[in-house]
């Protein structure tokens, strides 16, 4: 479980290499600290309030209290919610995914937010946003998981289908890009992108594998249904690119593995290997329609598709999970899937599903609007032009680099 808690705090740093990859040069610091800064404040928050609100006492269902306020009482022992290891390692466990998480938000809003804003914002988004989910889908007592009966093996609630729509949400806010559907924003660094998907696809072993608590079987399960998943939506995605363009692209296969590991999130642990195979091969052509066909349509500047990959593929999964699931994989399931013939868990998963996006949405449009208060969410048309690197941060990726961007 120390090995899975480490493989998942170096997700944070691929996803830094994978959205750095993807935008300008003169945003690439910016964009990677976006990702990186987190690391710091969602670790201080979660010792602080987060473990506490997230995993102790319950309140109506929808988040705990602050009985383990700075982590009172969380030691060596196990604790109510992982036997055999101590409390104290589950919460480190935890606390990488409450990392994680709003760092998936800032590729929707890359290239022109303020970053004294984005970090107000993130602090607000982890109170009112992800640690309620956490408790709501994970916690003793949560409305979503023990009342409501849905199952969330490693967030694609809590996660992706969180920080995707609340991407969605805030990038609306914000406004387009200056010169969105104009100029051509072309990947500046493919190689940090292959980097930041491979470091993710590994870090992803912990992320679900460790979510079954220890090395048994079910962490083998979940270990292979994520692989399986990545690597079906890898190849469906390379299909795509050839059937459209005629050869394969370096984007293509990283996007698609990376939506394969968002998509099997949900059910990792609950469904059959076989349907792995479906649900990564079945994503990829979901996620692009999103991408290349609805995004265009609405005029919407998801600006790295995070709500298009994380929300959408999040979405999938979750859905995913009620039609496939068995409760003689795990028996935290209550029913069977829609496929063999029960519908109570399909349901019970569509009604979660919606109820995270309803608190996303609601939430982050009160993040913003207190931010809004102290602080202007957007960078001016000048340090957009000038890019954010040197207009937030004062430094350049590639000083010596002379070309137009």
């Amino acid at each position: 479980m120390m090995i899975a808690t480490a493989f998942v705090f170096f997700m944070t740093p691929g996803l830094a290499f994978f959205y750095g990859g993807l935008v300008r040069r003169k945003n690439v610091l910016n964009t990677m600290l976006s990702s990186f800064f987190i690391m710091g404040l969602a670790s201080m928050m979660w010792v602080l309030v987060g473990y506490s609100l997230s995993f102790s006492g319950n309140c109506g269902g929808v988040i705990g209290n602050l009985k383990s306020f700075c982590m009172a009482n969380v030691g060596w022992e196990p604790g109510a919610y992982a036997d055999g290891i101590p409390a104290l390692l589950f919460a480190a466990f935890q606390m990488m995914f409450a990392i994680i998480t709003p760092a998936l938000i800032t590729g929707s809003v890359a290239g022109r937010m303020r970053f004294k804003a984005l970090f107000a914002f993130i602090a607000l988004w982890l109170l009112i946003v992800y640690f309620p989910m956490a408790h709501m889908v994970w916690g003793k007592g949560g409305l979503l998981g023990e009342v409501l009966g849905s199952v969330d093996f490693a967030g694609g609630n809590v996660v992706h289908i969180s920080s995707g729509v609340s991407g969605l949400v805030l990038s609306l806010m914000l406004g387009k890009r200056r010169g969105y559907e104009k100029t051509a924003y072309r990947t500046h660094n493919i190689p940090f992108v292959l980097l930041g998907a491979s470091i993710l696809w590994f870090g992803w072993f912990g992320f679900n594998a460790g979510s079954a608590l220890g090395a048994n079987g079910l962490a083998v399960h979940a270990f292979m249904t994520t692989n399986t998943s990545a690597a079906c939506a890898m190849l469906s995605w390379m299909a795509i690119d050839m059937i459209r363009d005629g050869k394969p692209t370096v984007i293509g296969a990283c996007t698609g593995a990376v939506l394969g590991l968002v998509a099997i999130t949900p059910g990792a642990g609950f469904v059959p290997l076989w349907s792995a195979i479906i649900i990564g091969i079945v994503v990829s052509p979901i996620c692009y329609f999103m991408m290349s066909v609805v995004k265009k349509r609405f005029g919407y500047d998801d600006a790295l598709d995070a709500f298009g990959c994380h929300g959408v593929g999040g979405i999938w999964g979750g859905i995913a999970t009620g039609i496939f699931a068995q409760k003689s994989i795990n028996g935290v399931a209550r029913w069977d899937g829609l496929i063999y013939g029960d519908y109570r868990l399909f349901l019970a998963q569509v009604i979660s599903i919606v109820a995270t996006i309803a608190v996303a949405i609601v939430g982050t449009l009160i993040c913003a609007s207190i931010v809004k208060l102290f602080t202007p969410l957007r960078v001016t048309e000048y340090d957009e032009r000038m890019g954010l690197d040197e207009s937030q941060h004062g430094e350049s990726a590639y000083p010596s680099f002379n070309g137009l961007d």
